[in-house]
């Protein structure tokens, strides 16, 4: 008898030398939903409040192009929200036909994750209504899996993504495309509303608003990166054609 419990004792512990569970292993873990993954899922970076953050988020292939006047509007509208939370501001965004970049300020990561999800939700709520077809309103997903967030401590990093993010639209061709030939800065962006423009000088506006066109509601710059810092690193044009990575 003892003999036999022996035998059962030895089988079950070489079945689990044979089928061990948990640990890494390879093509392990959730994967990338429609065929692209966001930001990898790492450990976010240390964030302070006198940090810049430049902030990727690209959305599913069934919302199609952002520079639509609905979806522009379904964003705007996303800033109001995120402007109620004190901890967090926008500082820049610009619409991409498949992803949003944003310039933000946040006290931590915390703050940062927070300010985030509560874009997001407003921003994909909008996105989804404004996809309504024959009265009912989308509920797919919006955005793909994670943001990507850069964070940006030199005044060099700062001036290149304050070119990035207000220019992208020249760098991805959008401004050699009919009415857009005639436009100075992006629509589908917040740069009407910077007013350090090279082509500025003294003056106080240069592009007046129209009647019928609502800036996003962002913040001025907190940040002396923002504020001031960058233009250690020189001016910025409004014909520029920034480089850089591929967003």
């Amino acid at each position: 008898m003892q003999s036999r419990r022996s035998g059962r004792h030895r089988r079950r512990h070489v079945q689990q030398e044979l089928f061990r569970h948990g640990g890494r292993r390879k093509g392990a873990g959730r994967k990338p939903r429609h065929g692209r993954a966001g930001s990898p899922h790492t450990r976010r970076p240390v964030i302070k409040p006198y940090h810049a953050l430049h902030v990727v988020m690209r959305v599913v292939p069934a919302v199609g192009s952002l520079r639509r006047r609905a979806m522009y509007k379904a964003i705007r509208w996303a800033t109001v929200t995120a402007a109620q939370r004190g901890r967090f501001r926008i500082v820049h965004v610009s619409l991409q036909r498949t992803h949003v970049h944003m310039l933000v300020e946040a006290e931590d990561a915390k703050a940062l994750g927070r300010g985030m999800q509560g874009f997001q939700i407003a921003a994909a709520r909008n996105i989804n209504t404004a996809l309504a077809s024959g009265g009912q309103r989308r509920r797919g997903q919006v955005f793909t899996d994670r943001y990507h967030v850069e964070v940006i401590t030199t005044p060099t990093r700062a001036r290149h993504a304050i070119s990035y993010v207000l220019s992208n639209w020249r760098k991805h061709k959008e401004d050699q495309q009919g009415i857009a030939k005639t436009w100075l800065v992006d629509p589908f962006s917040t740069g009407i509303l910077f007013p350090d423009w090279v082509e500025m000088g003294d003056r106080a506006t240069m592009w007046p608003l129209r009647e019928t066109y609502d800036p996003m509601l962002v913040f001025r710059p907190a940040s002396w990166l923002l504020r001031e810092g960058w233009k250690k690193a020189g001016s910025i044009s409004c014909h520029e054609v920034p480089g850089g990575r591929d967003h």
